[in-house]
């Protein structure tokens, strides 16, 4: 029997290659998993840092699309697992039929919620805080990253983290998403009445910054009217924006895993079975 397809999706701000201990353990469970960066993205972090141009302009259609093309390459539909932005690419590749399954970790928000808390708008006011920056590439300073995502660790592995994983990102998403309710085709748009999709995983670290839990409650509530399909949401206490990558991310990934465990993926000529 093949191995189930798993495709990774990163954030802003965090390089692809630090899903890479979510691969291996994906591998120990029979997935046969990817972390593809997103378009404009170098191989390693450094690569990255030093020709930060190349994401300039890059936005959230344009990602889905690299990620969709990535998907036809695959002799099968993928699971899709996406952090933050990588968690709203996962939901609009889920909804488009581009997977069987999809895992929202701390999703950045979708058109149609209208609550914008506080640390939501600091988190991203590196970026949102100057109107060019929505065609340029910025980074994050180490102490913007420890309020971002590292708020719930010590000082001292937020720095770690950061130094490790954090790359300047592009503005775009973050002004397409800010935008999205005022845009009648904003790119950050899901259509959370698909008939028929797959399953779906939202999550929430409880002391977020970046996109805290009410910001994910609401995004379930716009799924909230589509009973014939499975949605369900999950909290982990005391945990922020860094939780895919801190010191704890193994809980999290242990709870994806039992989650997918649980839908009992069928094989098909367009599905997959999970492990």
């Amino acid at each position: 029997m093949s191995k189930t397809p798993v495709v990774f999706i990163h954030g802003l701000w965090i390089h692809a290659s630090a899903w890479q201990p979510w691969i291996d353990l994906f591998a120990e469970h029979e997935y046969d998993a990817i972390a593809p960066g997103w378009p404009g993205d170098s191989d390693t972090v450094a690569e990255t840092r030093e020709d930060p141009d190349r994401l300039d302009d890059v936005g959230i259609e344009q990602i889905c699309r690299h990620y969709a093309e990535i998907i036809d390459t695959l002799d099968t539909k993928p699971i899709v697992i996406g952090h933050s932005f990588g968690g709203l690419i996962a939901q609009e590749l889920l909804a488009n039929g581009f997977a069987v399954a999809g895992v929202a970790i701390d999703p950045a928000p979708i058109k149609g919620v209208k609550i914008l808390p506080f640390s939501q708008l600091r988190s991203g006011f590196p970026a949102l805080g100057n109107p060019k920056n929505k065609h340029r590439t910025v980074a994050l300073t180490a102490k913007q990253f420890r309020y971002a995502f590292g708020n719930a660790i010590s000082e001292e592995e937020s720095d770690a983290l950061h130094a490790a994983w954090a790359i300047p990102g592009p503005g775009r998403p973050l002004f397409e998403d800010a935008a999205a309710n005022f845009s009648r085709n904003s790119p950050a748009t899901v259509d959370t009445h698909t008939a028929g999709r797959g399953p779906l995983l939202l999550t929430s670290g409880t002391e977020d910054h970046t996109v805290p839990e009410s910001v994910t409650r609401a995004v379930v509530r716009l799924y909230g009217d589509n009973p014939d399909v499975v949605t369900e949401y999950r909290e982990f206490e005391g945990r922020g924006h860094s939780l895919t990558i801190d010191s704890g991310w193994r809980t999290v990934a242990d709870a994806t895993l039992d989650w997918l465990a649980a839908q009992r993926l069928e094989g098909a000529d367009d599905q997959v079975t999970a492990q």
